[in-house]
C-alpha cells in the first residue's frame, strides 16, 4: 500500500493531463474550424496556439477552484458537478472572448456542440478512472482510537464513503498503550478522536516514526494553532497567535469587494428575486419578506432579511428553532427556493448596509447562541468576525452537520481567513446550490450539544 500511494498523484496527474488535452483538442477544432475560418481577419499560427493555450489555462484554473480533478477524494457525482460547472464557466468566457475577436458577428452553436460533447467525454473520464482508482486504491482498513466522546457519530459518517474508509475497530484510550499500538499495527491508518493530549502526542510520534497515516478529529485549541505563524527571534521555536483578524487595509479590500460584487449581484439577481417575490405572494397572500434579529461582529445585533419560506406565524408556538427535515412549517414555494438558496438572495441588502460580508460564519439568532453557548462556551469565538451570506461550515458542511462541528469549520476560516480564501468560497458555492444534500434540515434529536 505504501509504494502504491506513492504513485497515487502520478495517476491523478495523468488522469488530469488525459481531460486537459481532450478538451483543449476539442476547442482547437471547433476554433479553427468553426470560427477562425468564417472570419473576415483569421488568425495565423502563433495566434491560434496562444488562443487555445488560453482555453487550456481557463479550464484548469476554474475547475481546479471546484476540486474537478480530484479523482478518489470526491464521490463520482460531485466530481460531474465540479466538471460540469469548470466547462461551462470555461467555454462561457472563452466564446465571450471569441465574440470580441469577431466583434459579435458569429453563433454560439459551435460552442454549444463542444459543450455537449464534453459533458459526453467528462462523464466517461470520471466514472473511468475513479473505477480504475477503486480497483487500485481499494478502501483503506482504520482503526479509530476514542476517548470521553463517543466515535459512532464519526464512524458513521466515515462509513458513508465506504470505497475509501472501512472502519474495522474502535479502541478505547483506556487500554494499555502497548495494545493500542498492537492494534495500530494490523490497519493502514489510525482515527484519533477525543483522546487525551499526552497519549495522542505519543501515538502521533509512533505514527510519524512507522510512516502511518493518521486521521485527527481536532480540538478547539488545535485549530487555532493551526492558525499561528512561527516566531523565529530567539532560538527556541515559537508559535505567534496574533488573534487580531485581518490587517486594516485586507479589511478595507474585502468591504470593497463585497460592495462591488453584492450591487452587481443585486442587480443579476433582481429578475429572480421578482418571480420569487410573486410566488411567495400567489401562495398564501402572506409578507414576501421576514427579518429576524441575528448576531454579527462583537455580538452587534442587526436584522437579517430573508424570503419567507415557512407558513405565516411559524414561530409563534415553536419558538426559535432550527429547521429539521421534512419541516411541515415549510411551504412548497419554501421547499424549492430553500433548495436552490433563493431565499438567502434578500442578504445582499445586509451586505450593501455593511452589516454582513460575502463570506463568514454564518450569523445567528441571539437565543439560540445562547443555548449554544451553554454547552459550546467557544461558540462567541465565531463573533470575532463579520457574519456572512455563506462561509466555510456552508460548503463543507451540510444544514444537518452539529453545530459543534459547524463551529470547529467556523473556526478555521476566522484562523485562516485571507481574500483568496474568501474567492475560492464563494465559487465553491456556486457548486453547493446544485447539491441538494446540502440543504437538508438538522435531524430529528440533534441538539447541537458538544458531547462530553
Amino acid at each position: 500500500m505504501n509504494n502504491k500511494e506513492q504513485f497515487k498523484r502520478i495517476i491523478n496527474l495523468f488522469a488530469s493531463i488525459v481531460i486537459i488535452a481532450m478538451f483543449t483538442l476539442a476547442f482547437s477544432e471547433v476554433w479553427n474550424n468553426s470560427y477562425n475560418e468564417v472570419m473576415e481577419d483569421p488568425f495565423w499560427k502563433n495566434g491560434n496556439i496562444l488562443l487555445v493555450l488560453i482555453y487550456a489555462a481557463l479550464y484548469v484554473f476554474i475547475s481546479s477552484f471546484f476540486g474537478a480533478f480530484h479523482l478518489g477524494y470526491y464521490t463520482e457525482l460531485s466530481l460531474i458537478g465540479s466538471q460540469v460547472i469548470g466547462t461551462l464557466g470555461t467555454n462561457t468566457i472563452s466564446f465571450v472572448i471569441i465574440s470580441l475577436i469577431g466583434r459579435g458577428r458569429l453563433s454560439v452553436k459551435p460552442m454549444i456542440y463542444l459543450t455537449i460533447y464534453e459533458f459526453f467525454i467528462l462523464v466517461l473520464w470520471v466514472y473511468v478512472f475513479s473505477a480504475l482508482f477503486a480497483r487500485l486504491y481499494p478502501p483503506r482498513r482504520m482503526v479509530v482510537i476514542y476517548g470521553n466522546k463517543n466515535a459512532a457519530d464519526l464512524i458513521r459518517k466515515m462509513g458513508k464513503r465506504g470505497d475509501k474508509y472501512v472502519i474495522c475497530e474502535a479502541v478505547s484510550c483506556d487500554e494499555r498503550f502497548d495494545e493500542i499500538i498492537e492494534r495500530i499495527n494490523e490497519y493502514d491508518a489510525v482515527i484519533i478522536n477525543d483522546i487525551p493530549h499526552e497519549l495522542r502526542s505519543e501515538i502521533l510520534k509512533y505514527c510519524l516514526e512507522k510512516s502511518i497515516r493518521v486521521y485527527i478529529n481536532p480540538k478547539i485549541s488545535d485549530i487555532i494553532i493551526r492558525g499561528a505563524d512561527d516566531f523565529n527571534m530567539f532560538d527556541t521555536p515559537l508559535l505567534l497567535n496574533r488573534n487580531s483578524g485581518l490587517k486594516f487595509e485586507q479589511k478595507l479590500m474585502k468591504r470593497t469587494l463585497d460592495l462591488v460584487m453584492a450591487l452587481l449581484g443585486f442587480i443579476i439577481a433582481s429578475p429572480f428575486m421578482l418571480v420569487t417575490a410573486i410566488a411567495i405572494k400567489a401562495y398564501d397572500g402572506g409578507p414576501i419578506l421576514y427579518k429576524q434579529k441575528r448576531l454579527t461582529t462583537g455580538g452587534k445585533r442587526f436584522y437579517v432579511y430573508k424570503f419567507r419560506s415557512m407558513i405565516v406565524g411559524a414561530e409563534k408556538k415553536s419558538g426559535a428553532v432550527l429547521a429539521k427535515e421534512n419541516d411541515d412549517r415549510i411551504t412548497p414555494i419554501g421547499k424549492i427556493i430553500r433548495k436552490i438558496r433563493f431565499d438567502e438572495l434578500p442578504q445582499l441588502l445586509n451586505i450593501i448596509k455593511g452589516d454582513m460580508s460575502f463570506v463568514g460564519p454564518r450569523p445567528e439568532r441571539p437565543e439560540i447562541a445562547r443555548k449554544y453557548e451553554e454547552t459550546m462556551p467557544e461558540f462567541k469565538y465565531r463573533l470575532k468576525t463579520k457574519a456572512g451570506l455563506t462561509g466555510y461550515a456552508q460548503v463543507m458542511g451540510k444544514y444537518n452537520t452539529t453545530p459543534y462541528d459547524k463551529l470547529k469549520m467556523d473556526l478555521m476560516y476566522i484562523e485562516r481567513q485571507s481574500l483568496l480564501l474568501d474567492l475560492r468560497i464563494m465559487l465553491m458555492t456556486v457548486k453547493i446550490v446544485f447539491t441538494p444534500s446540502a440543504t437538508e434540515g438538522v435531524k430529528e434529536g440533534s441538539k447541537g450539544k458538544k458531547k462530553k
